[in-house]
Formats: C-alpha cells, structure tokens, sequence
C-alpha cells in the first residue's frame, strides 16, 4: 500500500484551487448530492411554517456544541480492549490517522466508508422525528449544508490558503492550535470560541504548553510528569478528561499513612489501661 500523497507547500494557493482539490473527493460530492435533492424536495413541497425557522435556529445554534461532542467523544475515542476485542470506531482509527499527518488531504474529510451510514441516519431523523414532511426536510437541507461547509472549511484551513478575514483567520487559528499547539483544547471546526469558550476548552494559548503528543493522539498514557506537560499553567486538571485528583486529594493521600500510624498508638495504649 503505498504512502499517502501530501500536497507540496504553494504560497500562491488561492480559494479556486482549493476548490478544485475540494471536488475530487467523495465526501463533499456525496453530502452536496444529498442537499441538492433535500432542497429541491424541500421548496416543491412548501408549507412553510413557524416552526421551519425555529428548527433551523436551533439547528445552527447546537451546530458547534454538536462538533464539539463528536470532536471529544468520537473522533478522540481511545481504543478499548475487552478481551482479544479492540474497539477502535473507523472515524477514530482515522482521526488519528489525520492528527499524525495534518496535511494528507484524503485524511481530512469523512471516510467514504462511514459517511453513508451517517446520511441515512440523518435521513432517518427526518422522516421519524418530525411531525411534518416539510420540516424533516428543512432539518435534512439545513443539517446537509452545515455539513458540506464542515467539510470545506476543515479542508481549507489544512490547505495552504492563507486567511483573508478577520472571522476565518481566528477559525483558522483555533484549529491548527489544537494540531499543532494542544489537542486537549479548541474543539470547534466552523467556529472559533463558541462552544469550547462555554464547555472551557478555550484556554490562551500562552498558558498551554506545547502537547508532545498532538500527531501521536494516545501515545503518553504512563508517567503523571508527561500529562502534567499537556495541561494549562493555571490548572492542574484537563476540562475534558479529569474528573479529580486535584492537590487537596493528593495531600489527603500524603497524610494517611501518619494518620493510620496516630491511630495505632491510640488503640495499643488503650489495649495496654484495660489489660492493666
């Protein structure tokens, strides 16, 4: 099997050959497909409502908490063995995949062997959990937009195009800190300091050491000194991960063995009255 190709760097890459690179792959033609036919379906069908707008708010405002979750539960999923069974999800084995060579491009989108699955589901949605025809489909049109400007924009922020605007440069920026600064932090792909500023995974980059294992997801599991190197200066604990251990449990965990020590010698010395 041969070696991954990795695009040569261009400083006069510009958003039409972005563009050209973005529809040679599967996913986006695929996603673009499904949009077209849910829009097309969407605007024959009419009976607009209230509700169509109140559903494509909702829809736009959980968009980055939804990255956010899959970014955190999924795509960073740590292998787990039960028994001689791996469970290792296709999108996490290639999440790793794309963290350990950011620049392949066929690494950055949605695996071809995954994404039908996630359509039909999305599909699924849309006709079972909607009271109305037309508003499953304004969810299948919005929720297939939101996904083909997923794709384009983690394909563009991993291109050699370089930011133009004030808003694309600071979700540029979020991303490649979470690459190539910390992957314990900056969640989001669309959006920069929205759902990781509320779920507090949002830190100044100044406070963030540089994580040794940002291309190498997983790879430091022993020795507390290599995790305390991955964790912000003001906090002992990763927002995403820990649930405890801070300092106060820790010198708790210093003081028992003196404790245990006091309380032996309060029951010996009174073992010793009642013998007397």
């Amino acid at each position: 099997m041969s070696a991954p190709t990795v695009p040569a760097n261009r400083k006069d890459f510009t958003l039409a050959d972005a563009a050209r690179q973005f529809s040679k792959h599967p996913s986006p033609l695929m996603i673009g497909a499904m949009l077209v036919a849910a829009l097309a379906m969407r605007i024959a069908l009419g009976d607009w409502q209230i509700t169509d707008a109140l559903v494509s708010a909702s829809i736009v405002t959980a968009f980055p908490f939804l990255e956010w979750a899959i970014h955190v539960f999924i795509l960073h999923w740590r292998p787990k063995h039960i028994g001689k069974l791996v469970i290792d999800p296709l999108l996490a084995h290639k999440h790793r995949q794309h963290h350990a060579d950011p620049r392949v491009p066929a690494l950055v989108f949605i695996p071809a062997e995954t994404l039908p699955w996630i359509l039909a589901g999305a599909v699924a949605i849309a006709l079972l959990a909607f009271p109305r025809v037309g508003l499953g489909l304004t969810f299948l049109t919005l929720a297939m937009a939101l996904g083909l400007c997923y794709e384009w924009t983690h394909h563009l922020i991993h291109t050699d195009y370089k930011p133009k605007t004030s808003i694309y440069r600071a979700i540029w920026r979020n991303h490649r800190l979470h690459h190539f600064k910390n992957e314990h932090y900056w969640f989001t792909i669309t959006t920069s300091g929205t759902a990781d500023r509320v779920l507090r995974t949002y830190p100044d980059p100044a406070t963030v050491p540089t994580s040794p294992t940002a291309k190498d997801l997983h790879a430091s599991r022993s020795g507390g000194a290599a995790r305390n190197q991955q964790r912000p200066a003001r906090s002992r604990q990763n927002p995403v991960t820990d649930r405890g251990g801070g300092p106060k449990d820790a010198g708790l965990r210093n003081r028992l063995p003196h404790i245990g020590v006091r309380l032996s010698s309060v029951l010996q010395s009174g073992v010793g009255r009642s013998r007397q």
